[in-house]
């Protein structure tokens, strides 16, 4: 299972939020660079990046941090927030991005994420799952819809997607523990490859994480916190790919 840190943008920064309150946030670096390159170091398989102000407005907003990032790190990139249209997508790509993260467009916009998938690779592009209660929300998270996590999933994988990022809002940021069971009844449920993110704190979490099958977790303030060494992390699980 790969242990992805995240790497949150906002106004160039890099920032946590609680639960995705854009109001309960917490500044951890003015430097992105020094903290993928941070990462990198400690032995990332690939970093997170989530442009929180595309996430909001629709469009990039933190390209330049984005690109920067890229520029400067050798290790793959996924790359999410404010991506609408396929010509955000081939930017990023163009960029360096060696995967691109839909959450908003799949639900707007299925046609886009079909076009992508054919375009690109699917191994290019993925959809994000975002969800309190299990229904999904969009618009960085701001606005709910009434469509079933699953029932997307399965959409999604009908239209070419292979990969899925699911998270659990109310646990994001929480360093309270995943929601073990949504990820479980995901995976049964679509068969896809899952990377859970929202709410770990701790191995334990990654350990239960591995256990039911996920292929991934993204963990954000637990590395920020210091509540998980990424090193020992990755030592850890990296060897149960």
């Amino acid at each position: 299972m790969e242990v992805i840190p995240a790497i949150d943008l906002r106004g160039g920064q890099v920032v946590r939020l609680y639960q995705g309150d854009f109001r309960q946030e917490t500044v951890y670096s003015t430097d992105p660079v020094a903290v993928a390159l941070e990462w990198q170091q400690a032995g990332a398989p690939r970093i997170h990046v989530v442009d929180l102000d595309g996430a909001r407005t629709g469009r990039l907003v933190n390209f330049e941090a984005i690109e920067a990032i890229a520029a400067n790190v050798t290790v793959p990139l996924q790359v999410g927030g404010g991506v609408r249209n396929i010509e955000t997508v081939s930017q990023l790509v163009h960029a360096g991005a060696q995967r691109v993260v839909l959450g908003t467009a799949a639900v707007r916009n299925p046609s886009l994420v079909r076009f992508a998938c054919q375009a690109l690779g699917a191994e290019a592009v993925m959809v994000g799952l975002d969800a309190r209660e299990g229904k999904v929300a969009v618009q960085g998270w701001m606005q709910a819809v009434e469509t079933d996590v699953h029932d997307l999933a399965k959409a999604m994988a009908a239209l070419g997607v292979l990969r899925f990022i699911y998270t659990d809002i109310s646990a994001d940021g929480t360093l309270k523990g995943p929601n073990i069971k949504a990820v479980a009844a995901l995976i049964q449920a679509t068969g896809a490859h899952i990377i859970a993110s929202g709410g770990v704190g701790s191995l334990d979490d990654l350990e239960r994480l591995a256990a039911v099958g996920a292929e991934g977790a993204i963990v954000g303030s637990a590395l920020y916190r210091n509540a998980i060494d990424l090193r020992e992390a990755v030592r850890r699980f990296g060897d149960q790919n």
